[in-house]
């Protein structure tokens, strides 16, 4: 089911308000090439829109926001398209952090820190979450070199490192070990750009989040569709597999 194209913050029920809120950020490329631009310029016209949305979970208190910026499958893209993405990505860190800093924003980041990723960009990152850990407005995680299936693989991984017996792994055992256990289950998954799918995006913990779907393209998003998706959200029952108050 779609959202509604924008709300306001006003129709919204602030008693209600999803805590943990995941998006994945899609059409920035579709968004360059209507515009008869580098696809690489739609990737730098997104960062405007998630800092919209950042402002707008914000003053909605959400809690957890956590974005795709780039999956393990985005290494097959083209090598200059890769490249300035790795560039990019970096240089945001270090142009917004003291902003997300000053707001009370909490940096983490979740995927694989394997040798693809420039030593650079690590340092950036770290140097992000030390800068923001003691925050506590809200927490934005970015997925970075992130893959659902392979933060499952990495977790059974560890676990088997440890020596735990298999009639000793529980689903809990298993959430334990994800990239970061305190993370909340998110309420809510929004994906723009029309595509009706997660890819690979939190397998395990979308088990039980509703899922809006826009066809606003990423960098034309804003707060008002994430009000939205939020509204949308709050027009559901959840149920958790029960038979919910029919």
């Amino acid at each position: 089911m779609s959202a509604p194209d924008t709300a306001r913050l006003a129709d919204l029920d602030l008693e209600r308000i999803p805590t943990h809120v995941a998006c994945v950020m899609d059409g920035n490329g579709r968004w360059a090439t209507r515009q008869g631009l580098k696809r690489t310029d739609g990737h730098a016209a997104g960062e405007e829109a998630l800092f919209d949305a950042v402002e707008g979970a914000l003053e909605a208190g959400i809690k957890w926001l956590t974005v795709y910026a780039f999956s393990t499958e985005n290494w097959k893209r083209p090598t200059d398209e890769v490249r300035f993405l790795m560039k990019f990505n970096e240089s945001l860190l270090v142009r917004r952090r003291d902003e997300l800093h000053e707001r009370g924003v909490r940096m983490r980041f979740v995927g694989r820190r394997d040798w693809r990723v420039p030593k650079r960009l690590l340092r950036r990152m770290d140097e992000s979450i030390e800068l923001t850990e003691n925050n506590k407005v809200m927490t934005l995680t970015i997925a970075f070199n992130y893959g659902g299936r392979a933060e499952i693989v990495d977790a059974v991984r560890e676990i088997v490192a440890e020596g735990t017996a298999a009639n000793k792994i529980t689903e809990k055992t298993i959430a334990k070990h994800l990239y970061d256990p305190e993370m909340p289950e998110p309420d809510l998954m929004v994906r723009t750009s029309g595509e009706f799918r997660i890819s690979n995006f939190l397998l395990w913990e979308l088990a039980y989040s509703e899922l809006v779907f826009t066809d606003v393209l990423w960098p034309d998003f804003r707060r008002e569709h994430l009000f939205a998706a939020v509204q949308e959200f709050q027009d559901r029952e959840r149920r958790f597999g029960d038979i919910g108050g029919d």
